[in-house]
């Protein structure tokens, strides 16, 4: 039987020729699963793209002994993408089953506990950036590593995923976010103003809550029990995984949590390529899109000009001005 390839699948293969990192390798084989037409045919071929990110996953876990005595096991995933979110839970909260609709990748998912027993790293498109999302075995009374908190901490912001369809589910987050705060780690909203002065620090990650599997609440109950529980802590995002309900505005809010801008460089004289942004930090100014195309642009950097949608049209600027999102920089160097 023959497999029938689609002329976008052989072109996605192409990309594994230049690939270098685990990181471009585990996106060019999920968009290579999505893309494998599901018969009898390919069955030996999903089964070794499966089995081949399995391979890449492992290797983006970087493992190392830790501790007084090298006892236990710590990991760091390489950053890639416009930034690093992590999702945290109690068991059974969606979070395999959003990582399939947010990315199309095909991670485990069951109706039991621990379904997701590793940290796994995805990437998820937003318009025409790409953000890592990182799963994490769930959060319990009984469950927390070391390697857990340290992910949490580095990772750029995080997201907490909770069951809306299940009314036990306020007293699971409690005990996640008791656990997390013994462990000097909290999450707040965007908004959240750090005290002046503290006695310990404190490691805090941007978040906000998405209450999945809207679509089995049908009454809405457990969904206004969180908001009553936590809304005043954090935003609360409604979304269905199954009805694809909330999606697409969560991608915005994931790219929104992360503080960071789109920036287009503009060579002299020709057109602005609108498919190849500069990720910047929100409030960065000309001179860090100079030095994010080159180096050297900063300190050689003669003037620039801007164009903004419902503002400027090529006008000069100076090196200060705060750039926003969807900007195109020309430079002259």
């Amino acid at each position: 039987m023959a497999a029938n390839l689609t002329p976008q699948y052989l072109e996605a293969h192409k990309k594994l020729r230049t690939a270098v990192t685990p990181a471009e390798k585990i996106e060019i084989y999920e968009e290579l699963l999505r893309l494998l037409p599901k018969h009898k045919a390919t069955e030996k071929m999903v089964a070794q793209h499966r089995s081949m990110l399995a391979k890449l996953k492992e290797e983006m876990l970087k493992p190392s002994v830790s501790g007084k005595h090298g006892v236990g096991v710590s990991y760091l995933i390489e950053k890639t993408g416009a930034g690093q979110v992590i999702l945290v839970g109690p068991p059974n909260s969606g979070k395999s089953s959003l990582i399939k609709a947010l990315t199309g990748a095909e991670p485990e998912i069951g109706d039991y506990p621990f379904t997701t027993r590793m940290p796994a790293p995805y990437m998820m498109k937003f318009e025409n950036i790409k953000i890592q999302l990182v799963d994490l075995p769930p959060i319990t009374a009984e469950f927390l590593e070391s390697w857990q908190i340290e992910l949490i901490k580095v990772a750029d912001a995080a997201v907490i995923v909770a069951d809306a369809s299940a009314p036990e589910t306020p007293g699971l987050l409690e005990i996640l976010f008791a656990r997390l705060k013994d462990k000097r780690v909290e999450f707040v909203s965007e908004s959240f103003l750090p005290p002046a002065e503290e006695a310990v620090r404190v490691f805090r990650k941007r978040s906000f809550l998405v209450a999945a599997k809207t679509d089995l609440d049908s009454g809405g109950e457990n969904l206004e029990a969180l908001k009553f529980f936590y809304e005043a802590q954090l935003p609360i995002v409604p979304i269905s995984a199954e009805t694809g309900d909330g999606l697409e505005p969560l991608r915005r809010r994931i790219f929104d949590l992360l503080q960071v801008i789109r920036v287009y460089s503009k060579p002299p004289g020709k057109k602005v390529d609108l498919n190849d942004p500069h990720v910047l930090r929100r409030g960065a100014n000309v001179v860090d899109i100079a030095r994010s195309v080159h180096k050297d642009f900063a300190e050689q950097l003669a003037y620039a000009k801007l164009w903004r949608e419902g503002g400027y049209s090529g006008q000069m600027i100076t090196r200060d001005q705060v750039l926003q999102d969807q900007d195109v920089v020309e430079l002259h160097i």
